[in-house]
């Protein structure tokens, strides 16, 4: 009996040894994880460009795309990318499907219920396109009695449900589908980020225009989840560095045609 326990005491204390390891792992923070594993995963959408898109050969590009990938470098990880809907964007991060949302997200005061902001890293705000040559409409008074598009989960369709008088009001998963409705006749005007507006009448100016006027002014920020205080710290330090140093306005125009840091 004796040498029995004799032998199962050392065990005893290997197994609880290991067993506190294991738990030591399981309560690592997201910041003590990222930098454990040299990985830090984004959250990302795949149709709002230019923030974030698929190139013609399928590849994830944009802003927000070299923008996150920055962040990583300068946090000396390398950047992954996890893709979802915009709709779904906020329930992802809190069930811990990616460490940190970057998708052209506008910073509201609902939002910030269920999630934490970083510093704003762009200015946008909603516009309204229309299609080149639509001489019917040159604001939102002119909307009575149209189909408006917008993307379905954003601040755009939150701002395009306070228009009165629209005749219907079409809601799309990406910005893209509601491009292509409008260039195909079957919605009227498309309410947006001024960022995507600019991207859009550059790459096609014959097709499309945006009015002038911003219906209204929206930071955008990373989006964290409420216990990830030190990655927030820490990534808020890159952004004001990529500021001072002109990353963030070579990034702009090379993505908007424009500098939105100046």
């Amino acid at each position: 009996m004796k040498k029995i326990v004799k032998i199962l005491i050392p065990l005893f204390f290997i197994v609880t040894v290991f067993a506190g390891c294991g738990k030591k792992e399981e309560n690592l923070s997201t910041m003590e994880s990222i930098k454990k594993s040299k990985k830090l995963v984004v959250g990302i959408e795949e149709g709002y460009p230019p923030m974030e898109f698929r190139d013609k050969n399928k590849n994830l590009v944009g802003f927000d795309v070299d923008f996150a990938n920055e962040v990583g470098k300068r946090l000396g990880v390398t950047t992954e990318f996890f893709v979802v809907d915009f709709s779904g964007l906020i329930m992802a991060l809190n069930a811990k499907k990616f460490d940190v949302a970057i998708a052209g997200i506008s910073i509201t005061d609902k939002r910030k219920e269920s999630i934490d902001f970083s510093k704003p890293y762009i200015m946008g705000g909603q516009v309204l396109a229309v299609k080149k040559g639509n001489k019917s409409i040159k604001g939102v008074e002119d909307l009575q009695g149209k189909v408006l598009a917008c993307q379905l989960g954003t601040t755009g369709e939150n701002v395009a449900s306070t228009i009165k008088g629209v005749k219907e009001l079409k809601k799309y998963d990406k910005i893209t589908e509601a491009f292509y409705e409008l260039s195909n006749g079957r919605v009227d005007a498309v309410v947006m980020d001024a960022q995507v507006g600019g991207y859009y009448t550059t790459k096609k100016p014959g097709e499309y225009e945006v009015l002038k006027g911003i219906i209204s002014e929206e930071p955008m920020g990373i989006g964290y989840r409420k216990e990830d205080k030190e990655l927030r710290e820490a990534i808020d330090k890159i952004v004001d560095d990529m500021k001072k140093d002109g990353t963030l306005s070579k990034l702009s125009i090379k993505w908007f045609g424009f500098d939105s840091y100046k």
